[in-house]
C-alpha cells in the first residue's frame, strides 16, 4: 500500500533510513495534478532512494473559495498512482513543519520557484529553518512550472 497514515509513514522511514535508503520529500497542496507536478516528482526521485509526497488536508488549503477541488483522498491517490512516487501522506497541519519534524528526511524538495527561499506566505522560510534543525538538505528541482490556481481560474472556471 504506498498511502499510509502520516505517523505510520514515519516508521516505515526509519526502516527504510536504517536500511541505508536515501528519503525524499515533496509536500503540497496538489489540487489538480498536471505534467508540471508529474515532472516534479519525476525529479525529485532522482535526488534519493524513496519519494515521499505529503498532500496538504482539505481544511489547511488556502488557495481561495472552492479550493481545493478535488479532497485530500483523490490528490493522495492520483499522486500514488505515478510509478515514482513510493509513499503518500495526507499531512495533518496547516504547513510542512511538524511534517518534516516527524518524517526526517533526508531531502526536502521543492520547485525553482521557491529557490530563493521567498513565498508570499513565508512558508518556506520557516520549513527551511527546520530542515536546518533535523539536519536535511533543501534541493530544487529545474522543470516546467504551472500553477494549479491560474489553470483552475483560466481554464476551469
Amino acid at each position: 500500500m504506498k498511502i499510509l497514515e502520516i505517523e505510520e509513514l514515519a516508521k516505515k522511514i526509519q526502516i527504510l533510513k536504517f536500511k541505508g535508503k536515501k528519503i525524499v520529500l515533496c509536500h503540497g497542496c496538489f489540487d489538480l495534478m498536471h505534467i508540471g507536478h508529474i515532472k516534479y516528482f519525476q525529479a525529485s526521485k532522482k535526488m534519493g532512494d524513496i519519494l515521499i509526497v505529503t498532500v496538504t488536508p482539505d481544511i489547511y488549503v488556502d488557495k481561495g473559495p472552492g479550493r481545493p477541488v478535488f479532497n485530500q483522498d483523490l490528490r493522495a491517490e492520483s499522486i500514488a498512482a505515478l510509478e515514482c512516487v513510493d509513499y503518500v501522506a495526507v499531512n495533518k497541519w496547516p504547513t510542512a513543519e511538524e511534517t518534516l519534524r516527524l518524517l526526517r528526511p533526508d531531502i526536502y524538495i521543492k520547485g525553482q520557484e521557491f529557490e530563493k527561499l521567498e513565498d508570499k506566505t513565508g512558508k518556506i522560510q520557516k520549513e527551511y529553518e527546520i530542515i536546518k534543525e533535523i539536519g536535511a538538505e533543501i534541493r530544487f528541482t529545474h522543470e516546467i512550472v504551472f500553477s494549479s490556481t491560474k489553470l483552475i481560474n483560466e481554464y476551469l472556471k
